[in-house]
């Protein structure tokens, strides 16, 4: 009887053990478990996407829920390709560039806004957008949304790309020796103020876009800003008017909860040091701004995340 009961004894006592092990292993696999690694689509090296890209990978590395892999692409046209096929998991894009071509993507945030420069060499006639009929005109790489802009500035403008003006296709860095030595006749590209590469003083001139914004408006339906520039943001260049194109970062409708808070956590909490110094008259990303994501839902769980944050 006494031997039955200290056999009884002796199995509750291996049962809690066994327990009490196996609690332990659980817990210490969650805390070992690695961080999700997603595929962010970024853009051209030396542009603010790729800038962008790359501070949120380093962000990244204090999280203990995911990891970044910042993939080069031509922009936001790739990356909205790339993310629909499922090759990589985020993607940088303009919005007016995602409300035109369509996406599965949802919005984690809106972040920093790009702004499209149309340069002339500072002799040339070129004064005005209307100038530019019979033009040849690079747009910058096939595949980025500000070449999408641009072509939207042109028929706004009344010029059709192709037939009243020939359009190219290079890197920044090349179309501006080409804009110098004369193998083209005007530059268009989307980017920060002042944009990084651009010489001082500049030899160039650029032109006024305020008119043009609410014409783009009305003919595309997207909320283009209106957005001043400062005489000597490029040093010699007089004060101007541009169009200011938000940034967002989407991701596919699959990537976890867990992954998009996180994600959305980086955005708002380590956002001083993810704004670009580039992106003029932003220092954070506040709450109400990364929310406003327009005509592109947010993820449901980064919805929730900043409603949990308010306050």
């Amino acid at each position: 009887m006494f031997g039955s009961a200290a056999g009884a004894t002796n199995i509750n006592r291996r049962r809690i053990l066994h327990l009490a092990a196996a609690t332990v292993a659980f817990a210490v696999a969650a805390c070992t478990t690695p961080p999700h690694r997603i595929r962010l689509g970024s853009g051209l090296e030396g542009g603010l996407f790729h800038e962008f890209g790359s501070t949120l990978a380093e962000a990244a590395e204090r999280s203990t829920t995911v990891r970044i892999t910042p993939v080069p692409t031509a922009g936001s046209v790739t990356n909205l390709d790339f993310l629909d096929a499922g090759t990589i998991d985020a993607a940088l894009t303009l919005g007016d560039t995602a409300i035109a071509i369509g996406t599965r993507g949802l919005a984690i945030g809106r972040l920093y806004e790009s702004y499209i420069h149309v340069a002339v060499r500072a002799e040339s006639h070129i004064r005005q957008m209307n100038d530019l009929r019979g033009a040849r005109v690079d747009v910058g790489v096939a595949g980025s949304g500000a070449a999408l802009t641009a072509e939207r500035l042109f028929r706004t403008a009344g010029l059709e790309p192709g037939t009243d003006i020939t359009l190219y296709h290079r890197e920044l860095s090349e179309a501006l020796p080409a804009l110098r030595s004369r193998a083209v006749d005007a530059i268009v590209w989307g980017a920060g103020l002042p944009t990084s590469g651009v010489s001082a003083p500049a030899p160039i001139q650029l032109l006024d876009l305020g008119d043009w914004v609410q014409p783009m408006r009305e003919q595309f339906g997207y909320p283009y800003d209106r957005v001043p520039v400062p005489a000597n943001t490029y040093p010699g260049v007089p004060g101007f008017e541009t169009i200011g194109v938000p940034v967002l970062i989407l991701v596919a409708p699959d990537v976890a909860d867990n992954i998009v808070v996180a994600l959305a956590e980086l955005l708002l909490h380590d956002s001083g040091a993810l704004v670009p110094e580039r992106a003029r008259g932003f220092q954070f990303f506040d709450r109400r701004w990364l929310v406003s994501t327009g005509n592109i839902p947010l993820h449901p769980a980064a919805a929730a995340y900043y409603r949990s944050q308010h306050g």
